[in-house]
């Protein structure tokens, strides 16, 4: 039977990891969430001298990932290929910033990762690439 939660030691490997590839650029601070595959918050660690929005940002960005099943990025994309905005899903906490990873194993979600705070989603996404990397999955 396939596993259909995250552990502990996947959420805190995911967590250091991240932290330590943040860290390698001090001056540029971010936030960083994980949450299970309801969107309910497993780990949060923010930096020192981050904007109240990013703070936020990183936990919608992980909560989109794990309820949609889609990384933020290419969720985003979907949208405006339909012509269509995140606003008419009905959900507050959904966003189409990059830097959210679903975290999947087996066709199972267990959860999404995001980061917010770095000037371009892309930056996001590579810290929440990081942290799904290292839950070894």
């Amino acid at each position: 039977m396939p596993d259909t939660t995250l552990k502990l030691e996947q959420v805190q490997a995911a967590m250091s990891a991240m932290m330590a590839k943040a860290q390698e650029t001090p001056d540029a601070p971010i936030a960083m969430a994980i949450v299970d595959s309801a969107g309910n918050l497993e780990a949060y660690a923010k930096m020192d001298n981050l904007r109240m929005f990013s703070r936020r940002h990183a936990l919608r960005k992980a909560y989109t990932a794990a309820i949609m099943g889609i990384n933020t990025g290419a969720h985003a994309e979907r949208l405006h290929g339909q012509g269509r905005s995140i606003s008419e899903l009905g959900d507050p906490n959904l966003t189409h910033g990059q830097g959210g990873l679903v975290i999947m194993k087996d066709g199972v979600i267990l959860g999404g990762i995001g980061v917010g705070g770095y000037p371009s989603g892309q930056a996001d996404e590579d810290v929440s690439r990081v942290g799904l990397e290292a839950m070894n999955l």
